[in-house]
């Protein structure tokens, strides 16, 4: 098998649950199961029977879409009676508390300092060098806590912990596994002054200083990220974010939003971040439809893989000014091309 290239790869893994779905190909031919949404019974593969009622939906014309067929049980819109997700309290203390922001009196006092030093790097932007910019936070404090508040009700929704940097778990691949020097090719190094400016959005974010975005839930595509202000090209919006693991404990995983972070030249070796357990925003910015015309118009974010003082790590980075109110979008397959993403909006 074709090794494929490794730079900006992103990795999506999807499972098929046995005698979840009728697939005519396979031997699971049902001519009376049919789409409760579109009245076809074509495509079985895509076609999911709900495990109460026994009625059929294609993966695609459930809102929000699904991508994979999930693993254990599952029940239609109809038998779930789904709801809009329980908002998270506006409330100051519980935001601090689930976000673990701190307010030493140290951060407080260089709170001036780090953003003289943010805009000191706007201004030295040029087009020739391509530095990266740290994101800019939205100076009402109320507004910030109604931005962290959208992110917070998204994680509580999917059962996922707050995190902003890569997790390492027992059981899982240690930190040491990490290492940038096994990237089949060779990985982009991220230059000294960029890792200065990723640290400043990661204090930020330490201090409640978030990216202005918000987390809305959209009834087709479910939890999506759009800007909140003017976002300028080549902001870092976040570090793609989760638990460490070897890809080979990860091939039957149904999850749809495990991320390559390693390719190694051993495959023993290459690592996936699973954001499924603890994450950021990251997971909720949503990927384009490569089979569409009009798909890759609406990229607004890359999606890239640095060699961070020796360790691999992946950044959202704007790839284009970006609107107050325009949704984040970027290209889940990179160079794989094996997420499906012909039926996305």
């Amino acid at each position: 098998m074709a090794v494929p290239k490794p730079t900006t790869m992103v990795l999506r893994r999807r499972t098929r649950a046995p005698k979840r779905y009728s697939e005519d190909e396979d031997g699971w031919g049902c001519d009376d199961v049919y789409c409760e949404r579109c009245g076809s019974g074509d495509f079985g593969s895509k076609l999911l029977l709900c495990d109460k009622c026994d009625k059929g939906y294609h993966l695609f014309c459930l809102r929000p879409i699904l991508v994979s067929v999930p693993k254990g049980y599952w029940f239609c819109p109809s038998c779930t009676n789904i709801k809009q997700p329980q908002l998270f309290p506006l409330v100051q203390t519980k935001i601090v508390d689930f976000f673990r922001i701190r307010r030493s009196s140290e951060s407080m006092e260089n709170q001036s300092n780090i953003k003289k030093r943010k805009r000191t790097c706007s201004l030295a932007v040029s087009k020739r060098k391509r530095k990266l910019l740290a994101y800019n936070p939205t100076e009402d404090p109320q507004r910030r806590l109604e931005q962290m508040a959208s992110l917070a009700t998204a994680l509580k929704a999917s059962g996922t912990e707050y995190s902003d940097g890569l997790t390492y778990r027992p059981g899982m691949a240690l930190r040491s596994a990490n290492c940038a020097a096994l990237e089949n090719g060779g990985m982009q190094i991220l230059p000294k002054e960029d890792i200065e400016t990723l640290n400043l959005c990661k204090k930020m974010m330490e201090k409640g200083e978030c990216p202005p975005l918000m987390v809305v839930f959209d009834p087709v595509e479910g939890f999506t990220v759009q800007a909140d202000r003017y976002i300028k090209d080549l902001t870092i919006i976040t570090e793609y974010v989760g638990d460490v693991d070897y890809l080979k404990n990860r091939e039957n995983d149904d999850g749809d939003s495990m991320m390559t972070l390693l390719h190694a030249s051993n495959p023993s070796k290459s690592l996936v971040i699973c954001p499924d357990k603890r994450s950021n925003i990251a997971r909720f910015v949503n990927g384009i439809n490569n089979f569409s015309p009009d798909g890759r118009k609406k990229q607004n974010v890359k999606c890239v893989r640095y060699d961070v003082n020796g360790e691999c790590r992946v950044l959202l980075i704007a790839n284009r000014d970006i609107r107050k109110g325009e949704r984040l979008y970027y290209d889940y397959n990179g160079y794989e091309h094996e997420y499906p993403t012909e039926h996305f909006v």
